[in-house]
């Protein structure tokens, strides 16, 4: 089916280290495009040098990175160990991209990651060329960080909404994209399917978690999803608790980790549950 959309691309860029991020992106992406495109009228289209570049473009690979990131409307970096090599503009490749896109007044999303490496297994000078860029960039407020890929994946996923939203959603529509008749739900576990579609018929739309001298109880519209004293099942229910909640399906207003609710696009991926 076609629609009139407003199409948003997404430039994505790192230097090398950072692979399964730049997957995670993607996912995140085409999940924002499954649950709002239809309803908002925004198409997110991810562009990446790996998928968008060829050698008949004829340039070095740079200058074609640049060529890419010009008609780019939203830009998402991340680091982690490395920097990336000078380009004679800039410290690194990704550092340049960073400043051209930013000087020409378009949002940009960058990300560090804290995940533990051995640092016997890193490049010392490119660490230390990094925690400069990185410092450089903190008095700026221009950047956020993750612990784990779980964490990127949940915090990536909130700030896409909220960046697209402030930034994009009030825009014309300014293409026809073709889309699916009907949208496809995320790739969700058989625990947090159910959950999910419990969860959107309770009535506060709330799922609790919470621990007691019985064990843990995991309960939604007056169902306790826990079999009693049994640890592995407790184990199972939490971690579709905390699957909704990476995927942006419920949040955790609190910061408590005990009361989840259930979040618009949790209720829009519940209605496409219930039509397949």
């Amino acid at each position: 089916m076609t629609y009139s959309a407003n199409v948003i691309k997404v430039m994505i860029a790192s230097p090398a280290d950072v692979a399964k991020e730049r997957q995670l992106i993607r996912d995140v992406i085409q999940e924002w495009n499954a649950i709002h495109a239809e309803d908002r009228k925004v198409v997110l289209m991810p562009i990446a040098w790996e998928t968008h570049s060829s050698p008949e473009m004829g340039d070095r690979p740079q200058a074609i990175i640049k060529q890419l990131l010009r008609s780019c409307d939203l830009l998402v970096v991340v680091f982690w160990t490395r920097l990336g090599s000078p380009t004679g503009a800039a410290t690194s490749g990704t550092v340049e991209e960073i400043n051209e896109h930013l000087a020409s007044g378009k949002p940009a999303m960058i990300y560090f990651s804290a995940v533990p490496v051995r640092m016997d297994s890193v490049d010392g000078v490119q660490y230390e060329r990094l925690q400069t860029f990185k410092s450089e960039l903190q008095s700026q407020g221009l950047f956020d960080e993750y612990e784990d890929l779980t964490g990127f994946r949940a915090k990536f996923a909130r700030q896409l909404a909220q960046t697209v939203i402030a930034n994009f959603a009030r825009n014309e529509p300014d293409a026809e994209v073709n889309l699916p008749s009907a949208a496809h739900p995320p790739s969700l576990s058989e625990a947090a399917r159910e959950l999910l579609l419990e969860a959107t018929q309770d009535p506060a739309g709330a799922i609790l978690q919470i621990g007691t001298m019985g064990g843990m109880h995991v309960q939604t519209n007056q169902r306790d999803f826990v079999e009693g004293g049994d640890v592995r099942s407790a184990a199972r229910w939490r971690g579709a608790v905390g699957e909704l909640q990476n995927q942006g399906l419920g949040e955790d207003r609190a910061g408590k980790g005990e009361v989840f609710f259930m979040t618009d696009a949790g209720y829009r991926v519940g209605d496409l549950l219930r039509a397949q």
